[in-house]
């Protein structure tokens, strides 16, 4: 993937579901966040511009159509909801809580990519919001995903090919937790790390390692270059 690819935040508490719909979005050239509910997907909405949401009506606590009504009044990501409910009121509401469509379960995944290019089409961004899409912050820190440019404050940081990939890899799914099988697909860390025999995970702890020098105050308890037990590593960003 690059990182021109549309990028996708997509939110519902059925995790069988949810995982389908990223595995089956990611498969189309789509990058692809998930949330299990609001309020993990306002956390990640602080944090990175989407170019478009998938939002479950029915989930607990704040609902779909209630997270939408919300986000319109300060955004105007294009937002797909996703329901069980057929009746024409419910799809009224959908569209009067400021939904760019809305489509009932079960679907087709063919159908929901179509959908979703069709509102990509016609979404047409600012400046500002096309900036704001490829930027992640964290602390003092400011990365360009699609750039690939680190700065602290206004101060370029210098990175090396190997760090800028695994960076990337973090920040383009900024508050996940990846495997360091998924980080070593980064091609630089596997050919700049000494000999091919070396361990996959050995070249991308060696990688983290230099990172967390040029980005933690204490590298020994890193803030932002998390380490997720038994999962890997995680980009926390504000």
């Amino acid at each position: 993937m690059t990182e021109q690819e549309p990028h996708i935040l997509v939110v519902d508490d059925d995790r069988r579901l949810r995982d389908l719909i990223a595995r089956y979005l990611g498969e189309q050239g789509y990058n692809v966040l998930t949330a299990v509910d609001a309020a993990d997907a306002r956390g990640k909405l602080k944090s990175l511009a989407f170019d478009l949401l998938v939002l479950d009506v029915m989930m607990p606590g704040e609902n779909g159509l209630e997270l939408t009504a919300d986000l319109r009044s300060e955004s105007d990501v294009p937002i797909l909801l996703l329901t069980a409910r057929t009746e024409i009121e419910d799809r009224i509401s959908g569209f009067e809580s400021g939904a760019d469509d809305y489509l009932t379960k079960p679907f087709e995944p063919k159908e929901l990519v179509l959908r979703i290019r069709s509102i990509l089409k016609r979404a047409r961004p600012g400046p500002r919001a096309a900036a704001q899409r490829t930027v992640v912050k964290f602390g003092e820190f400011l990365f360009e995903l699609d750039r690939r440019r680190l700065f602290k404050g206004e101060e370029p940081v210098y990175l090396t090919e190997a760090e800028t990939d695994l960076l990337a890899l973090l920040a383009a799914r900024a508050g996940e937790a990846l495997s360091r099988d998924e980080l070593s697909s980064a091609s630089a860390a596997d050919s700049e790390e000494g000999p091919s025999e070396s361990p996959a995970s050995r070249q991308v702890d060696v990688q983290m390692t230099r990172l967390r020098r040029k980005i933690e105050a204490d590298p020994r308890f890193p803030r932002f270059l998390q380490t997720v037990r038994g999962r890997g590593y995680m980009l926390q960003p504000d």
